[in-house]
């Protein structure tokens, strides 16, 4: 009888799900290892001794999970904002609180709680992007999980970086350090082509390529960003990104919902990889991405649940049922993604997406020995028929639960036997998520009760150091005023001819203010429009003082308005609101050594008879304030206003 070949560990008695490019299948196999490494698979009992021998108990075998796309320190994120756009979700509540919490410790604490997750549902290997990902590179590879980690990259400051130039050079070193190692491929993550700029993309492009790592990004993921991207670049996301090169890389892109068939061939022929998140795809209200054709194209497409902020959990059976079940269901065609596909999606699919088939995904001698061990015994999987070769993919995907996973190995090391997690204490990282949640929730309650700290958690929120004092007087017509700047006493600085939409938000709270939305739309001599702008204003519903007929404001709060008018409502939540529309002259004079405003509008929403003159200017104390308001009114006469005309309502109020 011939010696049998020595290794570390031997598995036997097991019902082996290889989910190689043939789906080969050993009814009762075992499964050499030795050094973490699959050295023999099959009938091969007899041809191998182990230094430890497990009986499998006829249990399936199959490869780990791979979680093709997650933000695996979200899960002290999970359950903060449900319900919402993607956009007010992720900018009036992920980054402000990302911003205000997101350090190196709480990266790790997240990234131990998403391993702890995920290696309880059978996920060995998982795809993140993230801010401080050593954090998460080494929470990891402490946990014994195989991980792709990108750093995070934005045109705008984050929580791990005040510019992108650092958040490059965060990833530049991040790479350098991380390169080979056994668990874990670092990578770069320009976020998204609508928070990067092209120059960013291409510089992330280049790194990967420098140093020969996946380059990982959100793609195409709302129709809104379709939109905006034909809108500002004339093309859609894909073709884009293609022009500035990202494609150089080996990408992983993550969603792809809304791509056309050019697109999807143009994902193909680049090699890139596509993470498909149905969960989070309709919990964001995205849509479906059309995997369907993504598969029939010959794409590498992984599933993976993105973050537990937008899923809310991390379990990858429940992605794969439902990704076959979309499949169906938006096509009408009950054939479409069998559950043998799902099941590989989400395997040899998912590993071929982060550009590490060649390392696992699939049962296969000279792969690392990342596997699960499935109990199907348990009573939603009873009975179980053999007639029809698919039927074990099919229990797997339309039956099983992540409860039926018994053991974890990743690399040859157990990571959970006989469900006990063996490299993670649950119970101490529940109670520091839990003390995390209470900072969170206290952060979260401080700042709903102020629409001011609402404003200034989304950014760009100042507030100007002055006064502004102001009179309007309402005129039968403007051709007075038109004449009065003629006049040598007056000296015209600049002048710009607007069409303003005002949209004002009013809270149950009268001290909170009132908040404005204007877009300013830019005319020339011709009445054509050049150029568009847009910008928040807070102000109070009370002036500070009047010097008879001239009122002074108090200082306002101003934010650039990034976003549409649908965001701030949908984020601040007014009581009511009210819309306005004018027609606005606007110069800059300078009169008796001052500076003045003058500004002749005529409503056309609510329409009104007339039109309106208001004259402004700012000032620094209430001396000056009143040394100004008598010139102001002086001012008002010249341009041709009587004292009966004057009216101190705001627009809003007058409407």
């Amino acid at each position: 009888m011939a010696e049998r070949i020595a290794c570390d560990l031997l598995l036997i008695n097991a019902h082996v799900l290889t989910m190689d490019d043939r789906f080969t299948v050993h009814p009762s196999g075992a499964i050499a290892i030795d050094g973490g490494e699959i050295r023999a698979i099959g009938n091969v009992a007899g041809q191998y001794e182990g230094r430890e021998t497990v009986d499998c108990l006829g249990r399936v075998v199959m490869p780990g999970l791979v979680n093709a796309h997650t933000h695996a320190p979200m899960t002290l994120l999970r359950g903060l904002a449900d319900d919402l756009r993607l956009d007010v979700w992720l900018m009036g509540y992920m980054m402000p609180v990302e911003r205000e919490f997101v350090r190196p410790e709480f990266v790790a604490l997240g990234t131990k709680l998403a391993c702890a997750e995920m290696i309880r549902s059978g996920t060995t290997c998982f795809a993140d992007m993230y801010y401080f990902e050593e954090s998460v590179a080494e929470a990891a590879a402490a946990a014994g999980m195989r991980a792709l980690c990108a750093q995070t990259v934005l045109k705008f400051p984050s929580p791990d970086a005040t510019s992108y130039e650092d958040a490059l050079a965060r990833a530049r070193d991040f790479i350098a350090r991380w390169k080979g190692h056994e668990l874990i491929v670092p990578g770069v993550a320009p976020h998204a082509p609508y928070t990067c700029t092209s120059g960013i993309l291409r510089a992330c492009a280049d790194l990967a390529c420098e140093f020969d790592v996946p380059l990982h990004t959100h793609l195409a993921e709302t129709s809104f960003e379709v939109e905006g991207s034909r809108r500002e670049h004339g093309m859609p996301v894909v073709p884009w990104v293609k022009k500035h090169r990202l494609f150089d890389a080996r990408v992983l892109a993550a969603h792809c919902v809304h791509v056309d068939d050019g697109e999807i061939r143009a994902l193909k022929d680049a090699g890139a990889g596509i993470a498909h998140n149905p969960t989070s795809n309709l919990k964001l209200g995205s849509g479906v991405a059309p995997v369907v054709k993504m598969l029939g194209a010959g794409a590498a497409v992984g599933i993976g649940t993105d973050g537990t902020a937008s899923n809310n959990d991390l379990d990858m059976f429940e992605e794969m049922r439902l990704a076959a079940l979309l499949a169906k269901g938006v096509s009408g065609d009950p054939t479409a993604l069998p559950a043998r596909e799902a099941l590989t999606m989400a395997t040899r699919g998912g590993a071929r997406a982060l550009h590490c088939g060649e390392t696992t995904g699939s049962l296969e001698p000279g792969k690392r020995a990342d596997l699960i061990v499935l109990d199907l015994e348990q009573t939603h999987n009873v009975p179980r028929f053999g007639r029809d070769p698919n039927a074990i993919y099919a229990q797997i995907v339309y039956a099983s639960k992540a409860a039926d996973v018994a053991d974890v190995m990743c690399n040859g090391r157990w990571l959970m036997r006989d469900r006990r997690l063996l490299t993670l204490d649950e119970s101490d990282l529940r109670t520091q998520a839990a003390a995390i949640a209470r900072r969170v929730d206290m952060f979260l309650i401080d700042r709903e009760q102020s629409v001011l700290q609402k404003l200034i958690a989304i950014g760009g929120a100042t507030e100007e150091e002055s006064f502004e004092v102001q009179v309007k007087a309402r005129m039968a017509s403007g051709e007075s005023v038109l004449d009065a700047l003629k006049s040598d006493e007056i000296t015209i600085i600049r002048s710009v001819h607007y069409h303003q939409y005002d949209t004002y938000f009013f809270f149950d709270d009268p001290e909170q203010g009132r908040l404005r939305y204007r877009e300013d739309t830019t005319l020339d001599e011709r009445k054509e429009v050049t150029g568009v702008r847009a910008r928040l204003t807070l102000t109070g519903l009370s002036h500070e003082e009047a010097f008879g007929s001239v009122l002074l404001f108090r200082s306002r709060f101003l934010a650039p308005a990034t976003h549409s008018p649908r965001f701030y409502r949908e984020y601040f939540k007014p009581q009511r609101e009210r819309e306005i529309e004018k027609d606005r002259r606007r110069w800059l004079i300078g009169y008796r050594g001052v500076q003045f405003y003058v500004h002749l509008d005529r409503l056309l929403n609510p329409p009104a008879d007339g039109c309106f003159v208001e004259v402004k200017s700012r000032t620094w104390s209430r001396r000056d304030a009143q040394d100004k308001a008598a010139i102001i009114v002086e001012l008002l006469e010249r341009l041709g206003a009587r004292g009966d005309q004057i009216v101190n309502e705001d627009y809003v109020e007058l409407a």
